[in-house]
């Protein structure tokens, strides 16, 4: 059965970024997904769609095609005292590299990372962490299904996926 729109797909791969390993998914522990609805980065299924069970793939994705480029807008100072809860600053939260869950004004939910603490401001880092970095793919299909009508409508675990794109997660362009 080949890769198409509304196949469960299972991959094993390893992602590289500038020769780093930054995550390995093993084929006893694959990333499932339902091909074609989002879940991944459009280029990513570009590179697996026709692929069948068994199949290696090897491939490279841009930034531009992956998470974008580093968006110098994305890098803020905030004051040090909107860190404070009842008037202090909880022990270990402000270092440097510490990734934070913050709300932007509209109520959306961002991950922060911290680049720079300085006397009065905190410089966070909104930019997905793979942001700028070209991703370098090498794995195997895994197993590709049908998914059920319930699949397709809820979700391959019962609740609707949100694209990892805008969820700031990266595994596999999944999850990091």
């Amino acid at each position: 059965m080949k890769i198409e729109k509304d196949k469960v797909v299972s991959l094993s791969y390893t992602l590289t970024v500038d020769g780093d390993i930054m995550e390995t998914v093993t084929a006893d522990k694959p990333m499932d997904f339902i091909f074609g609805t989002g879940y991944l980065l459009p280029k990513f299924e570009e590179n697996v769609l026709g692929k069948e069970v068994g199949d290696p793939f090897e491939f490279t994705l841009t930034a531009k095609e992956g998470y974008g480029e580093v968006n110098s807008d994305a890098v803020i100072e905030l004051p040090k005292d909107m860190f404070m809860v009842d008037g202090k600053i909880e022990d270990g939260l402000l270092k440097v590299g510490n990734v934070l869950p913050m709300q932007d004004s509209d109520g959306n939910r961002l991950q922060g990372t911290i680049d720079e603490i300085k006397d009065d401001v905190v410089i966070m880092n909104f930019n997905h962490p793979l942001a700028g970095a070209d991703l370098n793919f090498k794995g195997v299909v895994v197993a590709v299904r049908e998914a059920t009508q319930q699949e397709i409508t809820g979700g391959l675990y019962g609740e609707k996926l949100q694209s990892s794109c805008s969820s700031g997660s990266c595994s596999g362009c999944s999850g990091c």
